[in-house]
């Protein structure tokens, strides 16, 4: 039995192929463009990301079910008779609806969406950016006055597209702020609030477990959100079990079970885990937006030549010589949720190197990422080391850092592939397949003793500096 995994993330497609007593691996893979038209602005090209879904497929050769992990809160709309996207991706970074989102804001109502869907009031949620869409872009008005618009996550256009389903699952509607979190239906009050017609919206269905549609005659199992597959990939299961994935943004999801966790006031996400037939399973989420996009923009800029620099460093801590950096390039996420946060630099003196401000980049991510998984660990208390896993979770400086700052052990993953993997593990479940856990080169990283307390503090201050330079 062989199971292919759809992995459409940020930056990248690729699909893992894995099955009973066989090593999981990627057989392909291919990036696609990153389009900014304005700044602020992040979209990706529908009709790329489809043809690369359908590469990533074709290349996979013959398998016994698919199962299809999406960018969670990135949207579109298209035409339900055509199939024709009529807008490009709006991706999950974008924040051009930072306007609008104010404007709800000073209305009062994000009381509305975190008591029903859970969620704050920002760009990064997919309601706003299908608002947007409604408003400035004539042919989606069109298309539903007529009753053929569509308007979904990009889950829900593969699946159209490719499988003749217009569905959606629990995980990814619950990243959209109209998605009522207790009843996992889509809620009418958000879909007034923020002016979605509900028939225009794919009708919400399980996670895994059973058949979703067929591509080729293959039938999709799986349909979920990557962070929750990651999670799932990991291996959480029980109430407190995190793991942080490092892709384009740092994601921390930590399991909680039945209970639906709400805590605004520390900045923390409550969402769907997983709904595996019936029974929904939620987690808890704390994210930082830019994580490997720092480093991308490092390297654009040319003081970073390749992401293994960033393996070593031969000066003590950029923190611990004052010389910090916030990592808020597209504003700041958990705990704070502030779009007015602009990255920063602080400390540099005519002696501060290239090499320093990498390091200081480097750092800040992980500082952003240890207030996120402080804020998960005071309302829930963590259960047994922190397992991680993507692109940074490579580099040894960096998982010793974070250790340290978190003054938590943790386990990096010698197989990093955990969001596919984690995809195909749940489309196996349709097949009663239980895939083994890949720990081939696992590393247990122990906190080093330092004086975390102090850099957690500096990091603090610099937060406070970069907060309302820009306009929301």
């Amino acid at each position: 039995m062989r199971i292919a995994a759809i992995d459409q993330g940020t930056t990248s497609t690729r699909v893992l192929v894995a099955g009973p007593g066989q090593a999981p691996r990627i057989v392909h893979a291919v990036r696609h463009a990153q389009l900014y038209a304005q700044p602020g602005w992040v979209e990706h090209d529908p009709v790329e990301l489809l043809r690369n879904v359908t590469a990533c497929l074709e290349a996979a050769g013959p398998v016994d079910a698919i199962g299809i992990d999406n960018q969670g809160e990135s949207c579109l709309a298209w035409d339900a008779a055509t199939g024709e996207a009529i807008s490009p991706v709006i991706v999950w970074q974008d924040n051009r609806t930072g306007p609008a989102i104010e404007r709800l804001r000073a209305e009062g109502a994000e009381q509305l969406t975190l008591e029903r869907a859970g969620l704050p009031l920002d760009p990064y949620f997919s309601a706003a950016k299908f608002a947007w869409i409604l408003d400035n872009i004539p042919e989606a008005r069109r298309r539903a006055d007529k009753g053929r618009l569509r308007l979904g996550t990009t889950d829900s256009f593969f699946l159209d597209r490719l499988a003749g389903r217009f569905v959606t699952d629990a995980t990814t509607a619950s990243r959209t702020s109209l998605a009522n979190l207790a009843t996992g239906t889509w809620d009418g009050e958000l879909c007034r609030l923020f002016g979605i017609p509900m028939e225009a919206l794919a009708p919400i269905g399980p996670t895994a477990g059973v058949e979703l549609g067929r591509i080729g005659g293959v039938p999709v199992t799986a349909s979920v959100v990557d962070q929750q597959a990651a999670l799932y990939g990991h291996g959480c299961r029980r109430r407190g079990e995190t793991k942080i994935t490092f892709g384009t943004g740092a994601f921390a999801l930590a399991v909680t079970g039945e209970e639906i966790v709400r805590a605004p006031q520390i900045g923390l996400l409550p969402t769907v885990a997983w709904r595996i037939g019936e029974k929904t399973s939620y987690a808890v989420d704390g994210g930082v937006y830019d994580a490997g996009a720092s480093i991308e923009w490092l390297m654009r800029l040319g003081l970073l030549q390749r992401p293994e620099d960033l393996d070593a460093f031969a000066a003590p801590p950029a923190i611990d010589r004052g010389l910090a950096f916030v990592p808020a390039l597209s504003g700041l996420a958990c705990p704070w949720w502030d779009r007015s946060a602009a990255g920063l630099w602080l400390g540099m003196s005519a002696d501060t190197s290239r090499e320093d401000l990498c390091q200081a980049v480097l750092e800040g991510v992980a500082l952003h990422t240890q207030a996120a998984v402080a804020a998960i660990d005071s309302r829930l208390g963590l259960a047994g080391p922190i397992s991680i896993d993507g692109g940074l979770s490579r580099s040894r400086t960096f998982s010793q850092f974070l250790a340290d700052v978190l003054d938590k052990p943790l386990i990096g993953r010698g197989f990093d592939e955990m969001t596919a993997f984690g995809c195909a593990a749940l489309a196996g479940l349709a097949l009663d397949i239980d895939l083994a856990l890949p720990s081939a080169g696992d590393r247990v990283l122990a906190p080093d003793a330092a004086d975390s307390a102090a850099r957690l503090r500096r990091f603090q201050d610099a937060v406070g500096r970069s907060r309302g330079w820009r306009s929301p």
